[in-house]
């Protein structure tokens, strides 16, 4: 039996890399719920809406449909899939304080949860596990040193062809960490009923198969139940 799984982590802990692979290894929908936070923020950015601006966030997240690609592996906006334009680092320096808004989180909570009715559907995020999904079989706590984030991200970019400075990447993480952790509502926390799973000496095979096989012995579990 088909089972719901919950990543949460800070910063460049590559969940979204993670969850994405460990939902087509087990033929599960993933929900890529940071690049909801990251398309609001994108189009506050176009709109010239202040992150601090809740009330005009919440008219522009009334306006934007999220939902899953025919093919269930891509996250639409309005019917547009969405691309590299929500990664970019202004987005990035915006999306910790536009996701803080408690109203924006309680309107992004119920889309989320919306996408995933059905079991089997793999969703990464901050508050996955505590919030949107509390009820998961399986909840994954992932993180590493912020100096092996930075340098991973640091490195994607330049795989990429992106400028990059490391040095900026990793103040970068700190004070999204510190953001995260510290805001009022929904914070960046370990579920209680959580694994913990430190990546910052596994390469990302391993972290998919140890997750992988933990999920599919819930399976086992959840169907002898």
């Amino acid at each position: 039996m088909k089972i719901n799984i919950a990543i949460d982590g800070p910063a460049g802990s590559g969940k979204s890399t993670v969850a994405s692979l460990v939902a087509e290894k087990l033929g599960y929908l993933y929900i890529d719920t940071g690049a909801m936070y990251r398309a609001l923020t994108y189009q506050a950015i176009t709109h010239e809406i202040k992150p601090s601006e809740e009330g005009s966030l919440m008219q522009l997240l009334n306006r934007m449909d999220f939902k899953l690609s025919d093919e269930g592996n891509q996250m639409l906006v309005n019917e547009e899939q969405l691309g590299e334009e929500i990664r970019t680092r202004e987005v990035t320096s915006h999306v910790s304080e536009v996701s803080a808004h408690r109203l924006i989180r309680e309107a992004m909570v119920k889309k989320q949860q919306q996408l995933a009715t059905e079991k089997g559907v793999v969703l990464d995020g901050r508050d996955i596990g505590t919030f949107v999904l509390p009820d998961a079989e399986l909840k994954i706590y992932l993180f590493a040193t912020a100096t092996e984030r930075a340098n991973r991200r640091h490195q994607e970019n330049v795989q990429k062809g992106i400028e990059s400075s490391y040095e900026e990447i990793y103040n970068d993480l700190i004070e999204r960490d510190r953001y995260d952790t510290s805001r009022a509502y929904a914070p960046l926390k370990q579920a209680d009923d959580a694994e913990p799973l430190d990546t910052t000496n596994l390469t990302i095979t391993e972290v998919i198969e140890t997750i992988v096989n933990r999920a599919r012995l819930k399976e086992s579990e959840t169907n002898d139940l």
